[in-house]
């Protein structure tokens, strides 16, 4: 049995996550490790796991790791979210994620033979640039790309539901569980990626109000933390001076004496 391509996509990241090298990207997502890995683990785990919210006129599941999880995840992102502007960019990408999704699916064929790419592929790459587009931030991004492939999923419900055609729709399940992953995955990656050549090409990060969007999400709080750390320093070496102070006097009454 084959792998789906997005259990190996969440393997992958578990490994980095676990080892530290995508910590800076979870920081910039408000995410510590042991909640990103608890997300993960809990994504494959749900995946396997199909709640069903109707059985006529059309079969309706909901998969926990394909679409439950994400959606929470999603969500509270957005809540975490320090500016409104921010909150709205990722709405709009959710909807345009969504509609752009809707009509590939009208237009492309149905028959995966037919098409010169695993349709998982075109539909995760496409959600995923399109989320960065909009969104620009990575948060705004990530959230685009997966709430977006999940709206696309209840659309495709809504539409099955007016035609009145019998049928089964799992929201988040099968093939959707990979595109969520993929479209989250690649509108983070893309976001990373422009983000950081933004900050090299204009010199490394601005802080201030002036800042290029795009680049460090936090410069405030991580110079804010690098200047507690100097203070912090600098704490026991006044202390030493003190100390050394106090003996020298100390050796010269002595010696005066």
């Amino acid at each position: 049995m084959n792998m789906p391509i997005g259990m190996i996509t969440l393997l992958v990241i578990g490994v980095l996550v676990y080892f530290g090298i995508a910590q800076r990207i979870l920081d910039r997502m408000r995410l510590t490790d042991k909640q990103a890995l608890m997300f993960i683990v809990g994504i494959v785990l749900g995946s396997f796991i199909d709640i069903p919210i109707m059985s006529e006129p059309v079969t309706l599941t909901i998969n926990v790791g394909g679409a439950l999880l994400p959606a929470l995840l999603a969500i509270w992102l957005i809540f975490k979210a320090d500016e409104t502007a921010e909150r709205v960019r990722a709405v709009l990408a959710s909807l345009l994620v969504a509609f752009s999704v809707y009509l590939g699916s009208l237009y492309l064929p149905y028959e995966p033979e037919n098409m010169f790419m695993d349709p998982k592929l075109i539909y995760g790459i496409s959600a995923g640039l399109i989320a960065y587009i909009a969104g620009r931030s990575r948060r705004s991004a990530f959230v685009g790309g997966v709430l977006g492939i999940i709206l696309s999923d209840i659309i495709h419900m809504v539409t099955i539901l007016r035609a009145g055609i019998p049928g089964t729709t799992a929201i988040g399940g099968a093939g959707a569980f990979d595109v969520v992953i993929i479209a989250g995955i690649i509108a983070v990656m893309v976001a990373e990626l422009v983000g950081e050549t933004r900050e090299k090409m204009q010199g490394g990060p601005v802080l201030g109000p002036n800042r290029p969007e795009g680049l460090y999400e936090f410069s405030k709080e991580l110079s804010n933390s690098s200047a507690k750390k100097r203070n912090l320093k600098a704490v026991p070496n006044n202390k030493t001076d003190t100390n050394s102070g106090n003996q020298q006097k100390d050796g010269r009454g002595e010696d005066s004496e």
